[in-house]
């Protein structure tokens, strides 16, 4: 497997979000169809997904390796690479935690900050899909804008649930366990926002 030589690394930031979207849609499902006892299953399709945006993310670095001339930086082009695969790292993440943590039914809070998740990743794909044009493009420091507000969003969800969380919950150990799960689910958020300030600065230098 190898980038066509016409294929930029524009497209292949294309490519690694989508990893970013499928982990995000297949965290979703799990939550809002939730099966504690399949769990284990449905982590081998998380890790395939995130595995594969490793593979990808791996084949532009060589092919980087071998370049002399780039369309924007090479440490930005390391940069973009390095904040989309966290994003996925992330997604997945929250599903180990479910798991180490013994999470045996899902909170109405994590649903809405799932759903957060998938349009925060979804913005992020807009974003990059666009951003081969970032020089002249008349829409995508309004899809930066709505990364952030999503990103607020979720960082407002995530201190509304855990507060609902210590004010409901009873069991110590269930507390512990879906305070570090919605954490992690609030790390998410960040790490989009993480890219999206990557193709901010990107803007900022060729301006």
């Amino acid at each position: 497997m190898a980038l066509k030589k016409d294929e930029n690394y524009f497209d292949t930031f294309v490519k690694l979000v989508n990893y970013s979207c499928q982990a995000a849609y297949l965290l979703s499902d799990i939550m809002h169809n939730y099966n504690p006892d399949k769990l284990e299953e449905r982590m081998k399709q998380m890790h395939d997904i995130e595995h594969a945006g490793d593979v990808e993310r791996h084949i532009m670095m060589k092919k980087l390796a071998r370049e002399f001339i780039t369309p924007i930086e090479r440490e930005d082009i390391v940069a973009m690479a390095d904040a989309i695969d966290n994003v996925t790292d992330n997604i997945e993440d929250v599903l180990l935690r479910m798991y180490m943590f013994n999470i045996r039914s899902i909170r109405e809070d994590a649903l809405k900050m799932a759903t957060i998740i998938v349009k925060c990743c979804e913005a992020l794909k807009q974003a990059l899909i666009e951003f081969h044009n970032f020089r002249k493009s008349q829409t995508l420091h309004g899809l930066i804008i709505e990364i952030n507000r999503l990103e607020e969003e979720g960082d407002e969800l995530f201190t509304k649930a855990v507060r609902n969380l210590y004010v409901s919950g009873k069991d110590p150990l269930e507390v512990y366990g879906w305070g570090r799960t919605l954490h992690f689910m609030e790390l998410c958020c960040d790490a989009c926002e993480d890219v999206s300030d990557v193709i901010e600065s990107v803007m900022m230098k060729n301006s």
